[in-house]
């Protein structure tokens, strides 16, 4: 340090010696002509210092360096260190000082000091070169910044040097989680400093209220940035995040005061800091006080000019109903908006209030009120009930009475409800009512101006579940349900949200433009403190003027179940300990509903469960889908994993343990129209924990596996934990100007309806047009899940099927895909499909599913192998048995008796044959012998007869028989003859007992 001290003077020194000779002609320098400034600390935490030319060379004899007052030295608050004397000195009316801190509260243009760095989300999709970041940048507004709403990821940036720890704060509005909006810290070295993700991630606020965020900061040099990263993958159009009053303390001076801005005035000497001008009223910058506007001219608090008052029209009043009379009246009264600055008075065009209506009867009281002194309705006492319009009366014996809110007549606006008016650059409308009561409805008021918020706030305290299921182990501790319309002409939205125990807000539900009358239901799954808003805005450009006046909203209901400090409007069959009259109302346990004939607790039957809070009777307890069974307290159904079909008499087994973990598939990318890319992630959790929801997914956390993260962030980023739930995630910059992000987490499937092989489900469907058809026989196992909630694209909520595929070659874990007809993993938003092809998804084995192949017969052993079916569709089961082998013969007695049976015929066919030939041969002989006998002796044989002599040629024995039917071969030879002599022969028999003759005819 004091190297550089001195290589500086030297410097100095070196410039200064060409004017030396010049020197004694200048004049000597006056104090307008230069000064003071403190030199680096050294090591020993001392400074100089030393008198600095404004311009160089103008002027001679320069005060000489003096010692400097300690590094760590500063002023009070209201105080600046002036450098001649170097003594604290407190600033003059009309300015501020912060003493060791600085503000900037004032937004015209950029301050010194601050920059604003824009780059773009790496344009993978479009490669388009056109789509830079130029012009985006935080821009002012007068008194706050804006920062941008494309697509761009734009850094505002400050470096501050501490001379001891201190602390940076501001305040800021951040309603949009389609922004990513993130505060951190570097150092010299571009180092980003240890910080936790509360630190770093910035809460939603609520739409017009402004949230405040402070962070330590070490000594030494500190890089401040404020970074914001638009995503807009539905088109529609983020609201920016607005930025005011950052204040930085731990300088180690400052040597001037701040003065004060346009609109703003300080009338004492010493301030830290600058008050608002008055109503009708102004200032300009520096002021001590505020000059009051002209009478034709008019200011709101904090203007640096006034302006002309406008004429009265009917934009300028609005109508409200008086509250009930002692004689049950009420009317409708027409008031100016406060505060007036319209005129009414010789102003062509102007109107004047109109005149007050006729009394008419106020509307009956809410259910759950009765009316006192006919003119206020007070809340029925415990244990009675009323329906607003007759008297309170206590619930009969064997009933409680139901507790809760139900707000359906308007006539004032009920104790537990406030509404209010917000606007981010003004204060127009701090004072006016956001909401007028209307009778039958409550809806919006007139504001100060368009983009005004307008605000209605309803607070729970908690909730109470009744008597006879608070044992149960509840998955719904109350419900609110409201019923609205919206009339708009511009770009309004209407905006419900939800704060618990007062931590941070978070935007429920939300509509653009005109909506009809409809109704919506929010589920509580938490017994906790919450207040409920709707806060409506006409359009969100900015505007100073009432152009949209008659863009309103109507709620003509509001219904909250089980609230803490309700009302009842009717009473509910409760349990009893007996049917003794008298008997108190007692707890179910979980599982048991209300017999109807006894007042008793019962037991739900096997695999049911209880519907929400409806107890009482046997058909409270419904059926379990199929695939699904009930846990023991019969609150929820679920798969254990484990399914069963039956197909062609047989019986498939499936074991889906292997899949039990969460599952997690992350498809794209997808790019915006401007290019930027992103992915869907899903997480899934299929079966098992009995019922328990174990996929998780996160805003803002880039390891989602992370339970540490998931903890910490809970509390402070939407957390969804359910069966399958999706994330959009923004993959990190290369280039280091941001991280990996996370946003829109949602729910996709909160309640398990069941597993089946069919294709539709409590009127969930299947789309087999989204998956290739699989080649083998086993159907597919379908997971259907269904999300009640409804939003404003999905009136029937979402739902999500999961089909699970038998395919060997994916292994246990398999693999989960999304159509590429739609690679969103749904086609309308409303309906996801996910395929999870695995060898878990096969069968368990069974003795069907191989085969034996035996072997041949060596040695008198025979070996049996046992080998799967081909194509194997089973895992885990049996086992194949192993290789068996039994004695056996070389030839079969099957076989050696087929091998004798046909021997013996084959000898019997040739010993016939040889038999029926030989006797053949002799008969030819005979015959040939007689033919040839009667050619020699009896060519002209006598009449009677012409034979062979008894016993001639032949053996005496022989005896030869000729029948009338001749043998087929004696056929064959008379056809011989036949055509040999032309002549026809017959024989006739010649007995034994004489000679042989042939008769000729």
């Amino acid at each position: 340090m004091e190297l550089r001290l001195a290589c500086r003077w030297v410097t100095l020194l070196l410039c200064a010696l060409p004017r030396l000779r010049a020197a004694g002609d200048l004049p000597l320098c006056q104090e307008t002509d230069y000064y003071f400034e403190y030199t680096e600390c050294d090591s020993t935490g001392s400074r100089w210092r030393v008198a600095i030319p404004h311009r160089q060379g103008s002027c001679s004899g320069l005060p000489e360096p003096v010692r400097g007052t300690d590094c760590t030295f500063s002023c009070e608050a209201g105080e600046f260190l002036e450098m001649s004397s170097q003594q604290c000195t407190a600033c003059a009316a009309g300015s501020y000082s912060l003493g060791s801190g600085v503000r900037f509260d004032q937004w015209d243009s950029i301050p010194a000091g601050f920059s604003s760095l824009a780059t773009y989300m790496e344009p993978e999709g479009s490669g388009d070169e056109s789509l830079s970041c130029n012009n985006s940048s935080w821009t002012p507004q007068g008194s706050h910044l804006e920062s941008n709403r494309d697509e761009c990821t734009v850094s505002l940036v400050y470096a501050v040097h501490l001379m001891k720890q201190g602390s940076v704060s501001f305040d800021y509005q951040y309603v949009d989680n389609n922004v990513f909006f993130e505060f951190f810290i570097q150092n010299d070295q571009c180092q980003e400093m240890d910080q936790t993700a509360e630190q770093k991630w910035i809460k939603l606020t609520s739409n017009g209220e402004w949230g405040t965020h402070t962070v330590n900061l070490k000594s030494g040099t500190n890089i401040l940035y404020w970074r914001t990263t638009g995503i807009l993958l539905g088109g529609k159009p983020v609201k920016p995040v607005l930025l005011k009053n950052i204040q930085i303390e731990g300088v180690a001076y400052t040597s001037e005061c701040f003065p004060c801005r346009p609109g703003t005035f300080s009338k004492t000497p010493g301030s830290s800091s600058c008050d608002l001008c008055p109503r009708n009223t102004y200032s300009n910058k520096g002021a001590s006080s505020c000059t009051p506007c002209p009478e034709a001219q008019y200011s709101e608090e904090g203007w640096a000019e006034c302006k002309e008052r406008p004429p009265c029209s009917e934009k300028d009043y609005f109508q409200i109903h008086t509250a009930c009379d002692s004689n049950g009246k009420t009317q409708v009264l027409y008031r100016w908006v406060e505060p007036k600055v319209c005129v009414e008075d010789n102003v062509t065009g102007t109107v004047t209030l109109p005149p007050s209506g006729e009394k008419e009867d106020c509307p009956p009281c809410n259910p759950g009120f009765y009316t006192h002194n006919s003119s206020t309705c007070l809340p029925c006492p415990p244990g009675t009930f009323s329906d607003g319009i007759t008297e309170c009366q206590a619930c009969p014996a064997g009933t409680e009475p139901s507790l809760g809110y139900e707000y359906k007549w308007w006539n004032i606006l009920p104790r537990n409800m406030k509404t209010s008016c917000f606007n981010v650059g003004n204060s127009k409308c701090d004072d006016m009512n956001g909401w007028e009561v209307a009778g039958d409805h409550i809806r919006s008021g007139i504001g100060g101006s368009d983009n005004d918020y307008l605000i209605l706030t309803l607070r729970v305290p908690g909730f109470k579940l009744p008597t006879s299921v608070a044992g149960v182990t509840a998955s719904e501790f109350g419900r609110i349900t409201f019923v609205f319309e919206t009339i708009c002409s511009a770009d309004c939205e209407l905006y419900f949200m939800m704060d618990v125990n007062r931590k941070s807000t978070n935007v429920v539900e939300s509509w653009e433009g005109t909506k009809s009358r409809r109704a919506y239901t929010h589920i509580m799954t938490k017994n906790a403190s919450v207040s409920y808003t709707w806060a409506f805005q006409r359009t969100n450009k900015p505007s100073d003027v009432r152009r949209y006046v008659n863009d309103i909203v109507k709620i003509y209901s509001i219904t909250v179940t089980n609230a803490l400090d309700g009302s009842a409007s009717s009473c509910h069959a409760c349990a009893l300990v007996s049917q003794e009259s008298g008997s108190s109302c007692v707890p179910c346990p979980a599982g048991h509903f209300i017999d109807k004939d006894t007042n008793q607790c019962q037991e739900c039957p096997p695999n049911t469960f209880l519907s929400g809070h409806h107890i009482y009777g046997e058909e409270a307890c419904q059926q379990c889908g199929p695939g699904s069974k009930s846990n023991k307290e019969h609150s929820v159904c679920f798969s254990d994993c484990s399914f069963s079909h039956t197909d062609q008499n047989r019986t498939l087994t499936y074991d889906l343990s292997a899949l039990s973990s969460v599952g997690s598939i992350m498809n794209g990318p997808s790019f915006t129209s401007k290019g930027t890319k992103y992915y869907h992630q899903f997480n899934i959790s299929l079966c098992g924990p009995e019922g328990r929801k174990v996929a998780v997914c996160t805003d803002n956390v880039t390891d989602l596996s992370s339970k540490d993260l998931q903890s910490e962030s809970a509390a402070l980023n939407n957390y969804v934990e359910t069966f399958v739930c999706q994330s959009t995630i923004i993959p990190a910059d290369g280039r280091g100007f941001r991280t990996a992000l996370s946003s829109q987490s949602i729910s996709l499937a909160d309640t398990f309806l069941g597993a089946t092989v069919e294709s539709t489900l409590d009127g969930v469907s299947v789309r087999p047009d989204l998956f290739p058809e699989t080649s083998r026989k086993l159907p597919d196992i379908n997971f259907f899940y269904r999300s009640p909630r409804i939003t404003a694209s999905c009136e029937h909520g979402r739902s999500a099927v999961i089909t699970l595929r038998c395919n060997p070659e994916k292994g246990e874990r398999g693999e989960l895909t999304v159509s590429s007809k739609c690679p969103a993993g749904t086609c309308d938003g409303c309906m996801f499909y996910f395929l999870w092809e695995s060898s878990s998804a096969c069968p368990i084995c069974t003795e069907a599913d191989y085969h034996s192949i035996e072997g041949a017969c060596k040695g008198g052993m025979q070996d049996t192998l046992y080998v799967w079916n081909e194509p194997k569709l089973c895992t885990k089961g049996v086992s194949l048995p192993e290789k068996s082998s039994a004695p056996c013969e070389a030839v079969p007695l099957w076989l050696k008796v087929g091998i004798g049976g046909g021997a013996f015929m084959a000898v019997l066919l040739i010993s016939l044959t040889c038999y029926f030939w030989k006797k053949n041969k002799r008969l030819e002989y005979k015959y040939s012998r007689l033919v040839m006998s009667a050619n020699k002796e009896c060519e002209l044989p006598a009449a009677d007869s012409c034979a062979l002599a008894e016993g001639e040629g032949e053996e005496n024995e022989d005896d030869v028989v000729y029948s009338n039917t001749p043998s087929l071969l004696g056929k064959l030879k008379a056809i011989a003859s036949k055509q040999g002599e032309g002549e026809s022969s017959e024989s006739v028999q010649l007995k034994s007992s004489q000679a042989e003759r042939w008769v000729w005819g």
